[in-house]
């Protein structure tokens, strides 16, 4: 599955959204790369129910290089207040200890969001290194779809990428610097 573009072709003025979370660690950019160049660990916020998924969640598969390469492919599935959602990501940018970057391929099944692009951006900081999440979404197609990422798509890309910044924080918030037991 190639690469598509991620603005909807039907509407190619539509500009991306974007939101971004940032914050400093206390560990080291190549440690921080590692831990969440693994997808699963990642989003753990997407696997678990919670009120935002409306009490759903996500599983994941993925190709042979588990999402850790360039051109690798992951699958999410699941539900979200009782709608069956699915989308295909893949790997688009991978620069170890400081950048990746992966985007939506075909149609994504998602309500409150359309196609996007996420990233990390790890830079050393004094004391360890800064840790950046950022989004770019488009709008779901579809009138219902447009108004409810309207309504609601900074809300939810606020709290993914609040939850990827939250529990790598959590991650490294031993006096070392060295992962927790998550």
């Amino acid at each position: 599955m190639a690469p598509t573009a991620l603005g909807d072709p039907g509407r190619p003025t539509q500009r991306p959204r974007h939101f971004e979370s940032r914050r400093l660690l206390p560990a080291a950019a190549v440690a921080v790369f590692a831990r969440l160049d693994d997808q699963t660990r990642l989003a753990a916020h997407m696997e678990k129910p919670s009120a935002m998924m409306g009490g759903g969640r996500m599983t994941y598969a993925f190709d042979a290089n588990r999402g850790m390469a360039v051109g690798s492919l992951i699958h999410m599935g699941g539900s979200a207040f009782g709608l069956t959602m699915a989308v295909d990501e893949v790997v688009t940018e991978r620069t170890p200890p400081y950048r990746k970057v992966w985007r939506t391929v075909g149609t994504p099944q998602l309500v409150i969001v359309g196609g996007y692009e996420m990233g990390i951006r790890i830079a050393n900081a004094p004391g360890g290194c800064e840790l950046t999440v950022w989004i770019d979404y488009w709008l779901p197609r579809g009138w219902l779809g447009a108004l409810l990422g309207r309504l609601l798509g900074g809300f939810y890309a606020r709290w993914c990428v609040g939850r990827m910044v939250a529990d790598a924080a959590t991650a490294f918030s031993s006096p070392t610097g060295a992962p927790s037991a998550a």
